[in-house]
């Protein structure tokens, strides 16, 4: 009996899988990455060398961010040009622990994260029919924001000390007490024992709890309605 030439091709290599999954649903693989490195701060932030795991945690997220963003409408060449920055500039604050070499570290990642969050927004606005990858988006988008935020959020207590207060009193925040704050902030539900005292820090999380309000108005449920038109049909 002749061979097909079905039988002649090997089956896909577990990598191979892993490499087309990535390939179609890269917003997928950016949120894990993003929901991973929430889940590991409680764990580093405790520990001696818990900074140097969180800024290659954040490096790679940023390479995993500037891969998705290659599947969106946006830029890819400018998101990593702006992803370069950030780089230099966090591992800039590792060597040098200074106020001003980490509120650059901080307001370059909050920039890179800035722009993944339009180009996510673009990508799920760039047709009219939902993919997987989409609905992956949504969250993927959500949590970028968060981390942008929050990472403007440290900047600020760097430029502005003493921003931000909680059941201690004023004083420096923590990257997952500011997230923790920003999640809750753009979720708009306000369950959080961090709060801005300070103007600047004031007026940044206004601006981010109307983000939140605009993100579930006008992304969200515009891929609800298009999901539910595409059940119908």
């Amino acid at each position: 009996m002749p061979l097909m030439w079905e039988d002649l091709q090997e089956a896909p290599s577990r990598t191979d899988r892993w490499k087309a999954t990535l390939r179609k649903q890269p917003s997928a693989f950016l949120l894990a990455v993003q929901i991973l490195v929430i889940l590991l701060l409680p764990v580093l932030e405790s520990s001696s060398w818990g900074a140097a795991v969180i800024s290659l945690l954040s490096l790679s997220a940023l390479v995993t961010a500037v891969f998705t963003v290659r599947s969106t409408p946006a830029l890819t060449w400018l998101s990593a040009t702006l992803a370069l920055p950030a780089a230099v500039f966090e591992i800039w604050s590792l060597i040098d622990d200074s106020s001003t070499a980490v509120a650059l570290a901080h307001s370059a990642l909050a920039v890179f994260y800035f722009y993944t969050a339009y180009a996510l927004i673009s990508y799920m606005f760039e047709d009219s029919w939902v993919t997987k990858d989409e609905l992956f988006a949504v969250g993927a988008c959500f949590t970028v924001l968060v981390f942008a935020f929050a990472y403007l959020f440290m900047a600020i207590q760097e430029i502005y000390p003493r921003s931000f207060t909680s059941f201690d009193g004023p004083g420096q925040r923590t990257l997952l007490e500011l997230i923790y704050y920003s999640g809750a902030n753009l979720t708009s539900v306000g369950l959080s024992d961090v709060g801005p005292i300070r103007p600047h820090a004031r007026a940044i999380g206004t601006v981010e709890q109307l983000a939140g309000v605009m993100y579930v108005a006008m992304v969200i449920s515009r891929l609800v309605a298009l999901t539910v038109m595409r059940a119908r049909s």
